[in-house]
């Protein structure tokens, strides 16, 4: 699970003139691992973004050239599935990373390589956590998300939300910006607007009565959200999504 070297800053870190930093390609592939393996075992969305926002927030603070990320990643879902009350077993989770990194390989048997790898993944576990902290409970989108999407069924009339995925592409848009940092850039409730934002956009569905009133909806549910801030949000996802065309 080795990763080719370069210069090496956190996952917070950002690019010239907005664009991606170096890592950002590395931390990219690694959070699609973490999703991959989660969904195989059977973690639901929330275990699964802890995961991702452990990882992300390990490598704000440290650098990506002292630490394998497979190896932080693993022991990120393991550290997510206890934080979230979705234990999941260290053989499960090494077996789902073997089949991941060896698709046509054998299941692991128990001998020393295997405990050697579950050794590493606890004594990893207790680094993190010293790095975090303890502090492995995150405020996630997805509540504000699923409120937000009720509010904004009962605005529009039945043929346009019936007619167009609207929620289906919010959803999958806040699934992807965790390959990302964006969980920790910006506020759970202004990130839930703007996938939502941008989910409206790509469909082309108008809020109704928007013109006429005093403010745009998604001022509605935060006062404090601004425009600038929905498009650096936006600008970031676009960001990963021109990432994902480029990666293999």
């Amino acid at each position: 699970m080795e990763i080719p070297g370069g210069r090496r800053r956190g996952a917070c870190s950002a690019g010239p003139e907005g664009q991606p930093a170096p890592e950002a390609r590395v931390h990219f592939r690694v959070a699609r691992f973490i999703m991959e393996a989660g969904v195989k075992l059977g973690m639901r969305s929330i275990p699964i973004a802890t995961a991702c926002t452990i990882y992300h927030k390990f490598f704000c603070d440290t650098n990506l050239d002292a630490y394998d990320p497979y190896l932080i990643a693993v022991s990120s879902i393991y550290s997510a599935g206890k934080a979230e009350k979705q234990h999941l077993r260290t053989h499960d989770i090494i077996n789902v990373s073997n089949r991941y990194f060896h698709p046509s390989g054998e299941p692991l048997e128990l001998d020393s390589r295997f405990w050697e790898l579950r050794d590493s993944i606890v004594q990893c576990e207790l680094l993190m956590l010293r790095v975090l902290r303890f502090q492995v409970s995150f405020q996630h989108p997805h509540k504000y998300l699923l409120h937000y999407l009720v509010s904004l069924k009962n605005w529009l009339n039945r043929h346009s939300w019936q007619r167009t995925p609207v929620a289906v592409t919010a959803w999958a848009l806040l699934r992807d910006s965790y390959h990302g940092g964006l969980c920790l850039r910006f506020q759970a409730q202004h990130i839930a607007v703007a996938v939502l934002y941008l989910a409206l956009q790509v469909y082309g569905v108008e809020v109704p009565a928007e013109v006429k009133a005093e403010k745009p909806w998604w001022q509605v549910f935060g006062d404090d959200l601004t425009k600038p801030i929905i498009d650096n949000i936006v600008s970031d996802l676009i960001q990963i999504y021109t990432m994902d065309t480029e990666i293999p």
